[in-house]
């Protein structure tokens, strides 16, 4: 990813001064091998940080190529998505797309997703990343999945599963210096088992960024805040820095400020 001048709040509290959390590939891309974990709520969807960090791999000063697991929504509704927030067909180019919702062997109304058909799923994975990784020299290739709850309901509710598969994409970070970036919901899980995939998760993750409803209830110019937790040795002049600051979902974008700047 190219170390263009943050635009946002969330771009500052990635890529901070210098080129910050996805300047350290070394191929010269965007994540460095490292894990970016999005956690929302029902009531608070973060959905729009995925289609942010989605959009910045994309753009036209990035040379990013990313591979797409989806395990919410089709094709269609991201790519509406992205043009609406200005990405290009020639950017789109650079979108490898698995729609989870249509893989062979899956059926939802039976919740039937098996070890054998996330093994195989993983297989795909990998064979992109590697193909893109030694196809485009100098690339980065960024994975992302949408989302990992979803996963864990098709896995009837499967935690081990869930956690070798992500594990297994984990690894492709230190053999390809590539991202992955998931989408998980933390209010789902409601017993010790369950939280097990959660505490799981974030300690994979390098950078935490926590979508919640503001703690005083709604407000017509606020509709939630966020938390970006780096962990240490991510920025040159951060390490284990948190950054709060609060959103407004536009139709034209989101805006991000800080607390109390909003009257």
């Amino acid at each position: 990813m190219a170390n263009s001048a943050p635009s946002t709040l969330l771009d500052e509290a990635l890529y901070s001064k210098g080129g910050a959390f996805f300047s350290t590939s070394p191929r010269g891309g965007g994540g460095g091998g490292r894990m970016i974990l999005v956690e929302d709520c029902v009531e608070t969807s973060g959905a729009f940080v995925l289609h942010h960090l989605l959009k910045r791999s994309l753009s036209p000063s990035s040379s990013d190529v990313v591979v797409f697991l989806s395990l919410a929504q089709h094709f269609s509704h991201y790519e509406r998505i992205l043009r609406k927030m200005g990405c290009a067909q020639r950017d789109l180019k650079r979108l490898v797309f698995i729609d989870i919702l249509n893989l062979e062997g899956l059926d939802r109304d039976q919740r039937g997703i098996s070890e054998e058909i996330l093994t195989a799923l993983y297989g795909k994975v990998q064979k992109q990343v590697e193909l893109n990784y030694q196809s485009r020299e100098g690339n980065h290739v960024t994975l992302i999945i949408d989302d990992v709850s979803l996963m864990e309901v098709d896995a009837n509710g499967s935690s081990n599963l869930v956690l070798h598969f992500l594990h297994y994409c984990c690894t492709l970070t230190a053999q390809f210096g590539c991202s992955v970036i998931a989408l998980n919901h933390y209010d789902v899980y409601s017993n010790v088992d369950q939280l097990n995939l959660l505490i799981e998760l974030e300690y994979l993750a390098d950078v935490r960024i926590k979508v919640e409803p503001l703690a005083t209830g709604l407000a017509n110019d606020v509709h939630g805040q966020l938390t970006v937790s780096n962990k240490g040795g991510l920025v040159e002049d951060g390490c284990g820095k948190v950054h709060n600051f609060q959103f407004r979902i536009k139709d034209s974008g989101v805006e991000y400020f800080y607390p109390g700047s909003k009257s």
